[in-house]
């Protein structure tokens, strides 16, 4: 296994992955499977700033990456789209199903503060929901603290759940 940054050519194993979060009603607000298009943009907005990067199983080739499965991947973004913000980042980490509970997240979560202080980057800041145990240890398993708590602001299949915003100060 390996953390590389994610290219463009990646963005479908991204999406296949992050659509599998969305029946658990665990990791996202979103409440229907979105597309490849719909997130290109999204992506592109990604840069060495911002990085996304994906942990891939496998080999990659340099004419062909279908010997490779990405099976994780972490995304910085800025926090809020204000200057005042810009050492802070929101921090988005989604891994294959068959995939989770075998330290994957604990991989990219290290490999991502590793690379803070080289981004410019002193805080990170992780929107999780109260319910989604795994990820909330996860998280508190790096020093990240709750920073913020919203109670009861989401709707998933008609019941109302709170969102917790865990922080940590990483240089």
């Amino acid at each position: 296994m390996q953390i590389r940054l994610a290219v463009e050519a990646d963005l479908s194993s991204i999406i296949e992955i992050y659509n599998a979060a969305i029946p658990s009603r665990l990791a996202t607000a979103d409440l229907e499977p979105i597309t490849v298009e719909s997130r290109r943009a999204w992506f592109r907005s990604h840069d060495d700033r911002y990085p996304v990067w994906v942990m891939a199983v496998g080999d990659r080739h340099i004419y062909s990456d279908r010997n490779e499965q990405i099976v994780g991947w972490l995304s910085l973004q800025m926090f809020y789209g204000r200057p005042a913000y810009h050492k802070t980042a929101e921090v988005s980490i989604y891994i294959e199903p068959t995939y989770q509970n075998q330290g994957i997240g604990k991989q990219l979560l290290n490999h991502a503060i590793g690379q803070c202080p080289k981004l410019n980057i002193s805080k990170l800041v992780g929107f999780i929901f109260a319910h989604n145990h795994p990820s909330l240890c996860l998280f508190k398993s790096f020093g990240f603290t709750e920073w913020g708590n919203l109670p009861q602001i989401a709707e998933l299949d008609g019941i109302a759940q709170s969102l917790i915003v865990l922080g940590k100060v990483v240089s």
